[in-house]
C-alpha cells in the first residue's frame, strides 16, 4: 500500500475496538481498487466521541465506522441521516464529503446480503432472539425487502422499553412486529413454529458456552439458523441447530457485507467482494463457519 502527500483516512470508532478486523477487510479493498487511503482503529473515550468525529471534516477523510457502544451518540453530531437510519435510530457508517457529515446504517443490509443465495426473505416468518441497535436494523431491512411475519424474544423487564422502540417502526413500515417474553419457554415454542430464519442476537454464546435457549430446545424443520457472534465461529447455539440438522449462518458474512457497503458509500467505488472474502478466509480462518 502506498502512502503519500495524498493518501485519504478512514476509521472505525468504538471502544473497545483494537480486535476490530476492519482495518484488514477496508485496506485490503484499497489495494485491490486502487483506492489511496488507509483505514485505521480509533479506540476513544465517550467523551472524545464529538471531536474524533470534526476530525473527519479537519482532516478530509473519507468517513468512519461505527461500532457499539456509540452507534446512538453520534447522531447528534451529524448534519443529515439516511432514512433507514433514522428509522433503526442509530448509525453505523459515517460518510465525510465536502465537509458534510452522513449517517447511515449498513447493518441489516450487511446480514440480509450474508444469507444464501438460495434463501429468499420475502414473505418469510423471522424469529429475533434479543432486540438491540443490530436487531433492529435486521428487522428494517427484512421489511424492506419484503419480510412477512418478525417476531422478537427480549426479557420480560424490557418489554415496555422495546415496545416504545418497535410499535412505531410497525407504524411506520406496515407491518406486524410482536414481542415476546424471553422467560416463557411456552411462548417460545409456540412461537417458533413455522419459522424460516431464527436469529441469535442476544450476544449469548460468545463465551463459547452459553446458550439462549433451553439445551432440549427443537428446531423447527427447514429453518435456517443464523447468529450474530463470529467468534466463536460456531457458538453453543448454532452446534445445537447443527446437531439437529440445520442449515446455520454466523456473523462473518454481517461483518463483512456491511463493511462492503460502507465501503462503496465512503470511495464510490465498487468492493472487490470475491477477492476480499478469499483473504479474509486466509487472515482469519478461525472466524469462519465450515460448512
Amino acid at each position: 500500500m502506498k502512502i503519500d502527500g495524498y493518501t485519504r483516512m478512514a476509521a472505525v470508532i468504538a471502544k473497545p475496538i483494537r480486535h476490530s478486523i476492519s482495518p484488514f477487510i477496508h485496506n485490503h479493498a484499497y489495494q485491490l481498487t486502487a483506492t489511496n487511503a488507509v483505514y485505521l482503529a480509533w479506540e476513544v473515550e465517550e467523551e472524545q466521541v464529538e471531536q474524533s468525529l470534526q476530525q473527519l471534516r479537519a482532516l478530509d477523510m473519507l468517513g468512519t465506522n461505527i461500532s457499539m457502544p456509540y452507534k446512538k451518540k453520534v447522531l447528534p453530531f451529524l448534519d443529515q441521516v439516511d432514512g433507514s437510519a433514522q428509522l433503526i435510530g442509530s448509525v453505523n457508517t459515517i460518510v465525510q464529503k465536502n465537509g458534510c457529515l452522513t449517517g447511515y446504517n449498513t447493518d441489516g443490509l450487511g446480514f440480509l446480503k450474508s444469507l444464501p443465495k438460495t434463501f429468499s426473505i420475502k414473505n418469510k416468518k423471522l424469529v429475533l432472539l434479543g432486540a438491540g441497535g443490530a436487531a433492529t436494523a435486521i428487522v428494517v431491512e427484512a421489511i424492506r425487502q419484503g419480510a412477512g411475519k418478525i417476531h422478537l424474544f427480549v426479557r420480560p423487564e424490557s418489554i415496555d422499553k422495546y415496545q416504545a422502540v418497535f410499535a412505531p417502526l410497525s407504524e411506520a413500515l406496515a407491518v406486524s412486529i410482536v414481542l415476546h417474553d424471553f422467560s416463557s419457554r411456552d411462548q417460545l415454542n409456540a412461537t417458533i413454529e413455522g419459522t424460516d430464519l431464527l436469529i441469535n442476537a442476544t450476544g449469548l454464546g460468545m463465551d463459547g458456552s452459553s446458550l439462549p435457549i433451553p439445551k432440549e430446545f427443537n428446531f423447527p424443520k427447514g429453518c435456517l439458523v443464523a447468529d450474530l457472534a463470529y467468534f466463536p465461529a460456531k457458538t453453543p447455539f448454532l452446534q445445537l441447530a447443527e446437531e439437529q440438522g440445520a442449515q446455520t449462518l454466523n456473523g462473518l458474512g454481517m461483518l463483512f457485507h456491511q463493511a462492503a457497503v460502507a465501503f462503496e458509500l465512503m470511495t464510490d467505488k465498487t468492493f472487490p467482494e470475491e477477492e476480499v472474502w478469499q483473504a479474509l478466509k486466509l487472515e482469519y480462518p478461525d472466524y469462519v463457519l465450515e460448512k
